[in-house]
């Protein structure tokens, strides 16, 4: 009795799998359709396949009028040849996904993964994470010459992978912007019923939400929203930024909706009516709050008034001014004949007094330093009348200043008085 071991199930060259699209590239043509990548019995630990493909004349011009040369002398092309990696599911379109140890050489130039790889875990590799890699820089741009790719990788029980290689353009955030008002804006009263749906009592519920609030700030950006949009297969009426989120997933595709952390693909994307209209129709307002009939009201913040506690203002109280010592000088005229000397001390001194005492003294010649009191009796040669110092009697040389002082002998021993009414304590000799 003969029995017939099974022979190893041989995956199809090209299986029906297809990818799924990706939103910054529309796909001009399919260079190499999806092309399985079969393990081969006699190589057990790393297996390799070449495939071959070439470009016509009108697939090499459009990309090398996409060509825009960078900084330090890099290319870059708008419309690129595209590498895809994918399990050989035929279930559902399928997502980038690298087998285990991938090496891949283009007309026998290495060419370098993006990315880094993730550290091993528990001394076994980790595969990096699946995306479209850009080899047109390793592409021979001709019609006549074909190009070849070397593709190297570990095999895994289980699973088949896929090879495909397509012509695509790439897209920016602005045109997936435009696309996205191209499909239009939900009607408002959608999101309306949405609103009393979740409103809506329940009777087998003991707590009753009679409100919603929402906000108008972008979870993303923490900025007032611009186009609100949201994925049909989230739950929540919170929107986020069309604009920002597409940004975001240029430099890093992960489709990630902001805040439910679900799945939010480009296609899944809508532009919310009713949110527009309450952007258009208040432009203060961060938040606002639905009401069990779909209507909204703004939510403004309370302006608390800041009381200022009525405390009285410390006066602030001037230093006295420094007074001056008075004397009443010693005069030979009788007390009865001269009246009392009454000083002001207050900054403000009335002008009249001013030019009382501008009449009844004559203009000072010079001033002296400040003497106080007790220095005053040990001044020597000085004189002082009314409160002031005055100069000292000195002897003069000339006859003119001698018929000033109005002196009328020539020797001056205390008993003759000066034209300053003060008497003086100098002997003085004069020569006439």
């Amino acid at each position: 009795m003969n029995l017939q071991q099974p022979t190893p199930l041989i995956p199809p060259v090209h299986p029906d799998v297809q990818m799924k699209p990706l939103p910054f590239y529309d796909v001009l043509d399919v260079l190499i359709k999806p092309s399985s990548l079969g393990a081969s019995t006699a190589q057990r630990y790393h297996q390799e396949k070449y495939f071959i493909f070439a470009l016509t004349p009108q697939q090499v011009r459009e990309v090398c009028i996409s060509r825009d040369f960078l900084p330090g002398g890099r290319r870059d092309y708008m419309v690129q040849i595209q590498l895809r990696f994918c399990l050989s599911e035929t279930s559902c379109p399928q997502e980038d996904n690298y087998p285990n140890s991938l090496c891949i050489k283009v007309n026998g130039k290495l060419f370098p993964l993006p990315g880094y790889a993730p550290p091993p875990k528990n001394g076994v590799e980790q595969k990096r994470p699946g995306r479209p890699l850009n080899i047109t820089s390793l592409v021979r741009l001709s019609s006549a010459v074909p190009n070849q790719i070397s593709v190297t990788w570990a095999p895994e029980i289980g699973k088949t992978y896929s090879m495909s290689v397509y012509l695509v353009r790439q897209l920016t955030s602005p045109l997936l912007l435009q696309r996205l008002r191209m499909k239009g804006i939900r009607n408002p009263d959608h999101s309306r019923a949405l609103i009393k749906e979740k409103l809506t009592a329940d009777p087998d519920s003991e707590i009753a939400t009679t409100s919603l609030r929402v906000s108008l700030m972008c979870p993303l950006g923490k900025m007032r929203l611009t186009v609100p949009c949201r994925a049909v297969t989230c739950s929540h009426l919170q929107c986020f930024d069309a604009a920002l989120y597409l940004q975001m997933n240029e430099k890093k595709p992960t489709w990630i909706c902001p805040v439910c952390d679900k799945k939010a693909a480009y296609e899944s994307l809508i532009i919310d009516g009713l949110f527009l209209e309450i952007l258009n129709d208040c432009s203060d307002v961060d938040e606002i709050k639905f009401q069990e009939d779909g209507t909204w009201c703004p939510m403004r913040p309370k302006k608390e008034s800041v009381k200022v506690p009525s405390q009285s203002i410390p006066k602030i109280e001037t230093p006295a001014p420094l007074r001056q010592s008075s004397v009443v000088p010693h005069s030979t005229e009788p007390s009865s004949t001269k009246k009392a000397d009454v000083i002001d001390l207050t900054l403000e001194s009335s002008s009249s007094d001013d030019e009382e005492e501008e009449d009844s003294d004559p203009p000072l010649k010079k001033r002296c330093a400040y003497i106080s009191k007790s220095e005053e009796m040990h001044a020597k040669g000085s004189c002082i009348d009314d409160g002031r110092v005055r100069p000292l009697c000195k002897a003069f040389s000339s006859t003119s200043q001698r018929f000033s002082m109005g002196l009328r002998s020539g020797l001056c021993g205390g008993q003759s008085m000066c034209e300053n009414d003060v008497s003086c304590s100098l002997n003085h000799s004069f020569t006439i």
